[in-house]
């Protein structure tokens, strides 16, 4: 388990104790103060649950019990406590499904080299949001996963919507030579030459220079 993975399973768990630790502190402190000062002790807790928590447990040994028990001493602790829980319930809901959610996951998985699950997490984001970044990097994970012909048309969309990585062309040399298609692996070798990527000495110039020689034997 990665530590995003890790992250991702504790945080729920924190907000749902530090949810019920505020709860007892409502139930608790409305005995000892009055309600306004209640909540405002029991939404501290809530944010700040190490450090106002142990400063209620010592409040309580000094601050007695005021008067009679409240009536419906529990309906409005169990009130508070079930609004915030789905409160929690439905942001990790929405949360967990956002363009960056799923972009997180698929970075987590290229990662682990989990290329399968990069790919799906990379679909699901671009079913909620076009973009021509996020079509690269799906191409890429289909190019490792041996889909060539779907690496294309994801590269070629990645191209159509502006992004501005001008390395696909070499990309998709590698995966036209792949198909041994090798006039259309030219004509990306020859086009990836004139990007400003080549004119800066980058290694994979020489490395397209020698493959449109090759393929021109």
């Amino acid at each position: 388990m990665s530590a995003g993975e890790l992250f991702d399973l504790i945080m729920p768990l924190v907000f749902v104790l530090s949810t019920l630790i505020s709860t007892w502190v409502l139930a608790s402190a409305r005995k000892r103060f009055s309600l306004l000062y209640a909540f405002a002790l029991a939404g501290g807790t809530l944010l700040l649950p190490l450090i106002l928590f142990p400063i209620y447990l010592v409040i309580m040994m000094w601050r007695p019990r005021r008067g009679p028990t409240p009536r419906g001493r529990y309906l409005l602790p169990l009130l508070y406590a079930s609004v915030l829980l789905a409160g929690i319930a439905v942001f990790y809901y929405v949360d967990t499904r956002t363009v960056d959610a799923h972009l997180a996951r698929a970075t987590r998985a290229k990662l682990v080299e989990d290329t399968a699950t990069a790919v799906s997490e990379y679909r699901q984001a671009l079913a909620l949001e076009e973009n021509a970044h996020t079509h690269k990097l799906l191409a890429i994970e289909l190019a490792n996963a041996g889909n060539v012909e779907e690496a294309i048309s994801e590269f070629r969309l990645a191209q159509q919507g502006g992004e501005p990585d001008d390395s696909i062309n070499y990309r998709l040399g590698l995966l036209f030579e792949r198909m041994s298609l090798h006039n259309q692996a030219q004509l990306e070798f020859a086009a990836f030459l004139l990007t400003e990527t080549c004119r800066s000495v980058d290694s994979r110039c020489e490395a397209a220079e020698v493959r449109i020689s090759t393929n021109q034997r």
